[in-house]
């Protein structure tokens, strides 16, 4: 019943039609990308379009990270990442220079439902993860009763007494609008999307402005009204998707086909500059060297003029555990552990969307295992078209420190415990799946959680210590794409003014420093001392 998809087994992106080249004898690499996830791949794209002599190692099968694809039922679906946020505009920014503009897409307005108790309930429309901008709305009423509303509503008359202070998103709830927003709102659907702990999550993070917001407002429903007015008001000024602002992750994009054709794109680009992209080959320790650095790996030993490492929280450590500034961070790392579950169901075993695009599950349902399911046949139009009448449901276990529920099953038990709380959860007795597929995603500690800004920081920090080092990736940029992808950018930008290329140049053709130098700048300034600083000038709007 199950056709395994996990981590060794899924299916790998399109590696493109051109051979490995290895490089020359005596030559060294430019630069040494270690992982070929999204901020990987980005990396390799940005360099090896300007002409830098680019190898990518990835340790297992495949290319993309979470923003992978896997086929099953024959239908190319996300094993990860299956949108990205709006905010910043870089994801579609990049889309469309991988020829993808036309099939940047929403996703259906219907919107998510809650699982609370043994009972079903719209998420609030007017809401901001969860947290409501007119607790007596009547969806705010169904969700928490009139008595949970009514607490809620006590926000508004209670006085602003934390100015700016409230760092984790749940005891800020809890006090404004009592435990049962929390525990029926906002801890479903905030720890749900980010695997985290909502008594932990950084509100800076998770909810940018919102402090802000409540010292403006008085309240911290009226400050969720000011951040979805501001939202609106970006859709009217054309500077985010106009996506159904008011539907809570309704601030989402995805891509016709699946995210991880933006991966594959990147991937194929790279190729066709000459990077080589080598998957199977773990990277076992790196060190500086007077010219650069060597990369040790279980097939053998590279060097590089620099190094970036795009990796897992904790396998970053690994790699550079050894090195001054990393031993003590590595100590503290922690990861998590999801799963996800998708089913491919026969025609007609759902009717409509009764649900949504998805739900998500409180902790008080009975007998529910998973955290949350998304009817992705309903929440993509273009995957209904391609279903052709089949439905596609994925289920996601695990969060926070919590093991998933499948953990230690077989995939055909996965696949069970994945239909029957499906059944559960859409209130329909659903028939067997036509195919499922189980993934397993071995994440770095909660990038979302208070104190994981200071430790982005220290990470970095300890990267700009040593020259020509670089990392990106949700270890040091945060969760999601729409972060990912412009610190991996801002990077190569690093990279660039540190070591000059001429662009467009074949790697093969060498290039004299002071060529490239003239022809990279144009007359422009000279390089940056650091990629610090190269990410410091270009958000300042200097570069």
């Amino acid at each position: 019943m199950t056709a395994d998809a996990g981590q060794a087994d899924a299916t790998p992106l399109p590696e493109g039609s051109l051979p490995e080249t290895p490089l020359p004898e005596g030559q060294r690499w430019d630069s040494i990308v270690v992982g070929a996830g999204a901020a990987g791949l980005t990396v390799a794209h940005d360099l090896a379009g300007r002409g830098y002599r680019v190898l990518v190692l990835e340790a297992s099968d495949r290319l993309g990270g979470v923003a992978t694809g896997i086929d099953v039922a024959g239908l190319a679906l996300d094993a990860g990442a299956e949108s990205f946020a709006t905010r910043g505009g870089a994801v579609a920014e990049l889309a469309a220079e991988l020829g993808l503009a036309d099939d940047i897409v929403s996703p259906n307005p219907a919107g998510a439902w809650l699982q609370l108790g043994d009972r079903a309930v719209p998420l609030p429309k007017a809401s901001l993860l969860g947290i409501p901008s007119s607790p007596l709305a009547r969806d705010v009423i169904d969700a928490l009763g009139w008595g949970g509303a009514i607490r809620a509503y006590a926000d508004r008359l209670m006085p602003v007494l934390r100015i700016g202070k409230d760092d984790a998103l749940g005891p800020l709830v809890r006090r404004r609008m009592g435990r049962k927003a929390l525990d029926r709102l906002v801890a479903p659907l905030a720890g749900g999307v980010y695997s985290a702990d909502v008594e932990r999550l950084d509100v800076a993070t998770v909810a940018p402005g919102l402090n802000n917001a409540l010292t403006q407002a008085g309240s911290l429903s009226g400050a969720v009204a000011v951040v979805l007015e501001e939202r609106a008001a970006a859709v009217a000024r054309g500077d985010a998707a106009p996506s159904n602002a008011q539907r809570p992750g309704s601030a989402v994009q995805g891509i016709r086909g699946g995210v991880h054709r933006i991966t594959a794109a990147l991937a194929e680009r790279a190729r066709a500059h000459h990077a080589d992209l080598r998957t199977g080959v773990r990277v076992t320790a790196a060190s500086p060297t007077p010219t650069g650095w060597a990369v040790e790996t279980d097939a053998g030993a590279f060097a590089g003029s620099s190094l970036v490492v795009a990796l897992p929280e904790p396998e970053a450590l690994r790699v550079l555990g050894g090195l001054d500034g990393f031993a003590p961070l590595a100590t503290d790392a922690t990861g998590v552990t999801v799963e996800l579950v998708t089913l491919v169901l026969p025609p007609g075993a759902i009717s409509g969307d009764p649900r949504g695009t998805g739900v998500l599950v409180a902790a008080d349902a009975p007998g529910i295992r998973a955290k949350a399911l998304t009817h992705a046949s309903a929440k993509w139009p273009w995957l209904r078209d391609a279903a052709d009448g089949r439905e596609v449901v994925r289920l996601s276990y695990g969060s926070g420190a919590a093991a998933p529920a499948t953990e230690g099953l077989d995939d055909d038990a996965a696949a069970a415990l994945a239909l029957q709380d499906a059944r559960a959860i859409l209130g329909r007795d659903l028939p067997e799946p036509v195919a499922s597929a189980r993934v397993r995603w071995e994440q770095g500690q909660p990038t979302t959680v208070v104190g994981a800004r200071g430790r982005h920081q220290a990470l970095r920090e300890a990267a700009d210590a040593h020259r020509n080092l670089v990392l990106v990736g949700a270890a040091v940029a945060g969760t999601g794409l729409a972060q990912v992808v412009p610190d991996a950018r801002r990077a190569a930008l690093g990279i660039r003014r540190e070591r000059f290329a001429v662009p467009g140049t074949p790697w093969t053709d060498e290039v004299a420093p002071e060529g490239a130098a003239h022809h990279e700048t144009d007359g422009a300034a000279p390089p940056a001392a650091s990629a610090t600083a190269a990410r410091d000038a270009d958000e300042r709007g200097d570069a």
